[in-house]
């Protein structure tokens, strides 16, 4: 795939994304909310989104444990370059979770045109066309980060069936205080995996500020 610095996932996912103040609501389909998950808080183990990390973004947070971020590029004129382009978004960031035991990616995403405060829920519903979700999505309002640096946030959760058994996955969208939009989303393997790197998606929701550290 010419001009890919990360791609490829063992995810049945292709290139797509996707505790805080408020764990993932259960989607419309009944499932259960992974408030209920076993999982317990993430140890950091450094930080993404600065000068100086895998992926400069217009935010950065906390990593879990292990988990390994890289840069996604690719060429405009790339075959496979829609692959990378979501709702208005363009990944940027895939955040692997093979190294601490665990099947999936954290994915950041960024607007292609900046956002109006208080956009977050509409950037997300944007990013959330390009996702075959089985059923309704629950959206929840929450902020991220901590204290006095806290932005106004929108959470969804969900399932898709890609291969006709349902997992849940979960996404959260924030606007900076300059207008970048950015999602971050939390695949994995299996509703099972989803449930067990949940910690980490708390973490960057936690610990996400705008701008570099």
């Amino acid at each position: 795939m010419a001009g890919l610095t990360a791609c490829g996932s063992s995810e049945p996912e292709t290139a797509k994304a996707g505790g805080n103040a408020q764990d993932p609501k259960p989607a419309a389909s009944g499932t259960a909310s992974p408030a209920t998950s076993p999982a317990a808080g993430a140890k950091a183990g450094g930080s993404v989104g600065g000068d100086g990390t895998p992926c400069r973004l217009p935010v950065s947070f906390d990593l879990a444990k292990d988990w390994k971020p890289k840069a996604v590029t690719h060429a405009a004129d790339d075959q496979f370059a829609s692959l990378f382009k979501q709702g208005g978004m363009t990944l940027a960031c895939e955040i692997d979770a093979k190294p601490a035991g665990n099947i999936g990616f954290l994915r950041v995403w960024v607007a292609d045109k900046p956002a109006a405060p208080g956009e977050a829920r509409k950037v997300l519903e944007s990013f959330m066309t390009g996702e075959k979700a089985k059923g309704a999505p629950a959206y929840t309002d929450l902020k991220a980060g901590t204290g006095g640096s806290t932005l106004p946030a929108v959470q969804v959760a969900y399932e898709t069936a890609p291969l006709d058994e349902p997992k849940k996955e979960s996404a959260f969208a924030v606007v900076t205080p300059g207008g970048a939009a950015v999602v971050v989303h939390l695949g994995g393997l299996d509703t099972a995996e989803h449930e067990q790197m949940l910690p980490a998606y708390r973490l960057a929701q936690q610990s996400l500020k705008a701008g570099a550290r």
